[in-house]
C-alpha cells in the first residue's frame, strides 16, 4: 500500500513539470555591496504579477509565459530597477538583481546613511501581507543594544522583563513572555528556563542576527502558539562576494568601575559560479558589573505572646488591628560576570537552477558568575514576640524583635566557578533545508534540532544567624529601612552564631526537533492574473527535564561558630545606589565559602523535588492557505490551520517534605481549529490599510502540568500540580494604517483586540479539611488554575521620518516614535476566600509604552538619543489585592554616537541607563516597594570594521 501512495505523489509531481509549456524565474536581490536585501517588490506588469523577496531576497515566479519579460524591482531608499529576462520553456531561469541606494539629494538632504538599514526595514513591513514589524542589522548598530532583547525593546507594543539591568524576557502586546513565540530561522528556540516557556532574548548577541521579525498576526503556516506574537530572529546568510567585519571595543561599568570586553567578526564569501556561499560570524562579551537591591516583604498582620498559656499548654497569642508595615527586610549586594559567545555557520548551496540546500547553525554559550551577599531580617513568630519587645505608634509596629541573617553566595574554587556561582547557558540551534522548483509547484522543507541548558553545580550558600530588636522606617514606603536598635549588638560578629552551609546543584535541559514542509502552486481564483495557494505540514517534538538536589553540611559549624571566626569582609557602599543609610556590614568571604571541602552532606529532599520532572510534548500541524488578488488594490489572505498537542508529564508525590510517595505520570491531548483571514488595501503606492483576524493559543508552563504534589507541613503549605490545564486561546482582530514617505520613514496606527479562554493563573487557597492528609486543616493552597475569559484592547502609533523639510544642518536630523496603549480585564480570578476578583488587569499588561529617539546623520558622524518607557502592571496574583505584585513603571535613557574615519572604518561609543533606571516591584500600590535593584550606567566605545567585495 505505501508502494501505491509513493507512486501516486511522484505522479503528482511530475505532472506539474510537464503540464505546461511555460517556465519560471528565480532571483535575488543584493545591494552595491553584494547584500541581500529582503522583501523587496517585484512586478511583472504586463502579466499584473507580483512576488516579494523572502528573508534571504530571494523571489520565484511560476508558470510564467515564454519570451522576453520585463521585471521591476521596488524598495524604498532604493532607485527602481528594471531587468529583462528571457523566459524559455519548462525551465527555470536564474537572475541577480542589485539595486542603488539612493545617492542623490532629497531637498537638500543626502539620504545615504539614513536610509540603508531603515528603508530595508519598512520596505520589508510595507510588503507583508500580514502585520508585522521589522528591525535589520543595520538598524539595531543604530542604537546601544549588545543583545537581541535590548534590539526588540524599540519596536511599537512591545516591553521587556530585566535581569541584572539586561532585556530577557519579551512581552508582545500586554502579553507574558510565555504567550508569545520565538523563533530563529523559522525553527522554535528552547527555553532554558525550569519553570516556564520563556525564551532568554538576552542569550543571543545582536551581532549574529541580520533581521527581526515581529509578526502580530499570525499567518496558518506560522506556529499558532503566539498568542501575543511571533518573533522570529534571522541569521545572516551568505552575500554575493566577499565579506569582512570586525568590532572591537572596551567599557566600563560605573556601579563597579570594572571593565567591559566586547569583540565581533563576520566573514563571508561566495564561490566564482556562484552555486556555494558561506557565512561565518562569531561574538564575545565579557561584561564585569554587579547591581545594588534592597527588599521588602509587606503585611497587616501584627501577633504577640500574652505571656499565658492554654490548658494544653499552646501559648495564647494576642491578634492586633495596626496598618501596612514591613516585616521581611532585605540589603543585597551583587557582583556578577557575564561572558557572553556565539558563533555561527551558514552554508547553502545551488544545485541548478530548480534545487538548493542550506546548512544554519548557531551556538551560545553564556558563563553567568555571580556572588551575593544578602542581609536579612525577618520578624519572629508571635510566640517568640512579648509584652515591651514592641512598639506600634499610629498604628503601625515601629520597633519589633527579628531573626537576622548575613548570607554568602558562591561556588567552589577552581577556573570555571571562581569562587561565584556559575549559571552555564546554552542554546544551540541546528536546521537543514532546501527549496525546489518542479514545474508550477514550490517545495521547501527543514529539519532541525535545537537545545537549551541551563546548569548550576556547586552552588553553595553560608548563613550566620542572630536576633536582635529593629527601628522599623516606612516613612518613606519607597525607601523602607530597618536599623538596630543597638547598633553595637549589632555589628558585633560574634552574636551571629553558624545557621547552614548548603550546597545545591540544578540542570535544566530542553529538547527541540522540528520538521516542516510547505507546497506551493499558482492558483487565480478571481481572474486577476496573481494568486497561490500554499498547504504543509509540521511536527515538533519537545522534552523537557530537571534534575536538581540540595545539601546542608552541619559539620562546618565546629571549625567556625561564629561569624567572627570566619574570615569577613565589609561589603557597605558609601555609594549603593539605593541610597548610603542602607549599610550591608561584613560577610563571610567568597574566598573563604569556596575553599571549604565540604563532604557526607545531608541531603533536603524538600528544596528540590517539587522542581524535577520530565514532560514530554509532542504537537502535529497542518494546514491550507491561499492568497488572492481580488482586485488591483485588494489582497486577500485566508486559511485554517490545525495543531493537535500530545503531553505526558511525570513529577514527584512528596509527604512531610521529603517523603516520595512515589512518582505520578499523567498525559493529556487536545486539538485546536485555527482559520485566519489578512486583508491588505494599496491606498496608493505608499499608503496601505490592513486588517486581520486570527486565532492563536499558548500552552501551559512545563511546571505546571507536571502531576506534584508537595506536603510541606512546616510552612503548611500545599503545592500541586494540574495536568488538566487547558491552552489559553485567543480570537484576535487588527487593524492598521500605514503610509510610507519617498524620504524613507513611516506614519502608521492602529487598534488591536483579543478575547483570550482560560487564561492560567495560580490559585492560593486555604484548606478547610484534611482532604490533603491528616493534619492538613488550614493549610496554604497553591494551584494553577484556568481562570475564565480576559481581552485586551489596545492602539498603536508610530512616526519615523528624517526631517527633510527643515532648514540648514537641522535636515540631517531623524525623530523615531512610537507608542501603544492597552485595557485589559479578566474574570474568573478567585482570591484565597474563593471569591470572584472584579478588580484585576490581565496580568502581565503594561497600559501604556513609549519608544523615541532624536537622531542626527551626515556622511561622516551620527549620533542618537534614544528613550524606552514601559508603564507598571500587575505581575503576579496573591490571595488577595493586597498581596498582589506589580512590575514597576520604567525610563531607560541611553544615547551612542558613531564617526566614519574612512568608508570601511568607524569609532563608536554608546551610554547606556543614563537615568540609573532600577527594576522596581512594589505590593498592592505603587509607593510600597517590594523589590528595587539598580544597576548603574555603561559606557562602551570601540573600533567597527566592515569590507565588501562584490562578485
Amino acid at each position: 500500500m505505501k508502494k501505491h501512495y509513493f507512486f501516486l505523489v511522484a505522479m503528482v509531481l511530475l505532472s506539474f513539470k510537464g503540464i505546461s509549456q511555460n517556465g519560471n524565474i528565480q532571483g535575488a536581490v543584493i545591494d552595491n555591496n553584494g547584500l541581500k536585501i529582503p522583501f523587496s517588490s517585484i512586478l511583472i506588469e504586463s502579466l499584473n504579477k507580483g512576488e516579494v523577496s523572502d528573508v534571504d531576497g530571494k523571489f520565484l515566479f511560476v508558470d510564467i509565459p515564454t519570451g522576453m519579460h520585463t521585471l521591476t524591482v521596488k524598495n524604498l531608499g532604493y532607485a527602481d530597477a528594471n531587468i529583462d529576462v528571457n523566459v524559455e520553456a519548462n525551465k527555470t531561469t536564474t537572475i541577480t538583481v542589485t539595486i542603488t541606494e539612493l545617492a542623490e539629494e532629497l531637498n537638500g538632504v543626502f539620504i545615504t546613511g539614513y536610509s540603508g538599514g531603515q528603508a530595508k526595514a519598512l520596505n520589508a513591513q510595507k510588503n507583508k501581507q500580514n502585520i508585522t514589524n521589522i528591525v535589520s542589522t543595520d538598524q539595531i548598530g543604530k542604537f546601544p543594544d549588545a543583545n537581541i532583547g535590548d534590539a526588540v525593546k524599540r519596536i511599537p507594543g512591545i516591553t521587556m522583563q530585566v535581569d541584572q539591568g539586561e532585556a530577557r524576557n519579551i512581552i508582545v502586546r500586554g502579553l507574558a513572555p510565555q504567550l508569545n513565540s520565538v523563533t530563529l530561522n523559522g525553527s522554535r528556540i528552547p527555553s532554558a528556563e525550569g519553570d516556564n516557556r520563556n525564551v532568554q532574548m538576552d542569550l543571543i548577541p545582536a551581532d549574529m542576527i541580520q533581521l527581526i521579525e515581529v509578526n502580530k498576526a499570525v499567518t496558518p503556516d506560522m506556529d499558532a502558539d503566539a498568542l501575543g506574537g511571533s518573533v522570529n530572529l534571522v541569521t545572516r546568510t551568505a552575500p554575493d562576494g566577499f565579506r569582512l567585519s570586525t568590532t572591537l571595543g572596551s567599557g566600563v561599568n560605573f556601579i563597579t568601575d570594572k571593565r567591559v570586553l566586547n569583540g565581533a567578526l563576520l566573514l563571508g564569501d561566495r564561490t566564482k559560479d556562484g552555486k556555494f556561499g558561506w557565512m561565518l560570524s562569531a561574538s564575545i562579551n565579557d561584561n564585569d558589573f554587579g547591581s545594588d537591591n534592597v527588599e521588602a516583604e509587606w503585611t497587616d498582620e501584627f501577633e504577640y505572646y500574652t505571656g499565658a498559656d492554654d490548658i494544653d499548654g499552646e501559648p495564647i497569642l494576642q491578634e492586633v488591628d495596626v496598618d501596612p508595615y514591613v516585616n521581611v527586610f532585605e540589603e543585597r549586594t551583587y557582583l556578577v560576570q557575564r561572558i557572553r559567545r556565539s558563533f555561527s555557520a551558514n552554508f547553502d548551496y545551488n544545485i541548478n537552477a530548480n534545487h538548493n540546500l542550506f546548512l544554519k547553525t548557531i551556538y551560545n554559550w553564556r558563563d553567568d558568575r555571580e556572588n551575593r551577599f544578602r542581609l536579612e531580617h525577618e520578624i519572629l513568630d508571635p510566640e517568640d514576640i512579648e509584652v515591651g519587645d514592641f512598639t506600634i505608634t499610629n498604628g503601625v509596629p515601629t520597633r519589633f524583635p527579628v531573626e537576622v541573617k548575613r548570607q554568602t553566595k558562591g561556588g567552589i574554587d577552581n577556573k570555571r566557578n571562581k569562587n561565584a556561582r556559575l549559571e552555564d547557558q546554552r542554546m544551540q540551534n541546528y536546521s537543514l533545508g532546501g527549496n525546489h522548483i518542479f514545474g508550477n509547484l514550490k517545495v521547501d522543507w527543514m529539519t532541525s534540532f535545537a537545545k537549551a541548558s541551563e546548569e548550576r553545580l556547586n552552588e553553595r550558600y553560608a548563613v550566620y544567624e542572630s536576633e536582635y530588636i529593629i527601628n522599623n522606617d516606612i516613612s518613606n514606603m519607597e525607601f523602607p529601612l530597618f536599623a538596630p536598635e543597638n547598633t553595637a549588638e549589632a555589628n558585633d560578629l560574634s552574636n551571629f552564631e553558624f545557621d547552614e552551609v548548603t550546597e545545591e546543584n540544578q540542570y535544566t535541559e530542553e529538547k527541540d526537533a522540528n520538521v516542516f514542509v510547505n507546497f506551493q502552486l499558482p492558483l487565480d481564483i478571481f481572474g486577476n492574473g496573481d494568486g497561490t495557494l500554499k498547504f504543509g505540514l509540521r511536527g515538533r517534538f519537545k522534552t523537557k527535564n530537571r534534575n536538581n538536589n540540595f545539601f546542608e553540611f552541619e559539620d562546618v559549624e565546629n571549625g567556625f561558630p561564629t561569624l567572627a571566626d570566619v574570615p569577613t569582609r565589609d561589603y557597605t557602599d558609601a555609594d549603593f545606589l539605593a541610597g548610603s543609610k542602607y549599610q550591608a556590614g561584613y560577610f563571610a568571604t567568597e574566598n573563604w565559602l569556596g575553599s571549604l571541602n565540604l563532604e557526607n552532606g545531608e541531603s533536603v529532599p524538600d528544596e528540590f523535588l517539587r522542581a524535577n520532572f520530565d514532560v514530554e510534548e509532542n504537537v502535529y500541524a497542518t494546514y491550507a492557505m491561499t492568497n488572492q488578488k481580488l482586485s488591483d488594490k485588494l489582497s486577500v489572505l485566508f486559511g485554517l490551520r490545525i495543531e493537535n498537542t500530545n503531553i505526558t508529564a511525570t513529577g514527584n508525590q512528596i509527604e512531610d517534605e521529603e517523603n516520595v510517595v512515589g512518582k505520578i505520570t499523567k498525559e493529556n491531548s487536545y486539538t485546536n481549529i485555527l482559520p485566519g483571514v489578512h486583508f491588505k488595501y494599496n491606498l496608493s503606492d505608499n499608503s496601505i490599510l490592513r486588517f486581520a483576524w486570527t486565532n492563536t493559543l499558548a500552552r501551559p508552563n512545563y511546571a505546571d502540568l507536571v502531576p506534584s504534589l508537595d506536603i510541606v507541613s512546616g510552612d503548611e503549605e500545599i503545592f500541586v500540580g494540574n495536568p488538566e490545564l487547558d491552552p489559553t486561546t485567543s480570537m484576535n482582530f487588527d487593524a492598521m494604517a500605514e503610509h510610507y514617505f519617498k524620504s524613507v520613514g513611516i506614519v502608521s496606527g492602529g487598534l488591536f483586540y483579543k478575547s483570550i479562554n482560560n487564561f492560567i493563573y495560580t490559585f492560593q487557597t486555604e484548606t478547610t479539611d484534611d482532604t490533603f492528609g491528616a493534619g492538613t486543616t488550614g493549610f496554604e493552597v497553591y494551584q494553577p488554575l484556568n481562570g475564565d475569559d480576559a481581552s485586551v484592547f489596545g492602539f498603536e502609533f508610530s512616526f519615523q521620518r528624517q526631517l527633510d523639510f527643515l532648514p540648514g544642518f537641522a535636515k540631517n536630523f531623524s525623530i523615531y516614535l512610537n507608542y501603544t496603549h492597552l485595557e485589559s480585564n479578566a474574570d474568573g480570578i478567585r482570591n484565597e476566600d474563593g471569591d470572584v476578583r472584579t478588580d484585576l488587569d490581565l496580568p502581565n499588561t503594561a497600559p501604556n509604552m513609549f519608544n523615541g529617539s532624536l537622531a542626527y546623520t551626515d556622511k561622516k558622524f551620527s549620533a542618537r538619543l534614544s528613550a524606552n518607557f514601559s508603564d507598571s502592571y500587575v505581575d503576579e496574583i496573591g490571595g488577595n489585592a493586597f498581596e498582589d505584585r506589580y512590575y514597576g513603571q520604567q525610563f531607560f535613557l541611553d544615547f551612542n554616537a558613531t564617526y566614519k574615519i574612512t568608508g570601511n572604518l568607524s569609532l563608536y561609543a554608546d551610554l547606556n541607563n543614563i537615568t540609573d533606571q532600577p527594576l522596581r516591584y512594589f505590593q498592592g500600590v505603587k509607593s510600597r516597594t517590594m523589590q528595587m535593584e539598580y544597576y548603574g550606567t555603561k559606557l562602551t566605545f570601540g573600533l567597527k570594521y566592515d569590507l565588501f567585495k562584490k562578485k
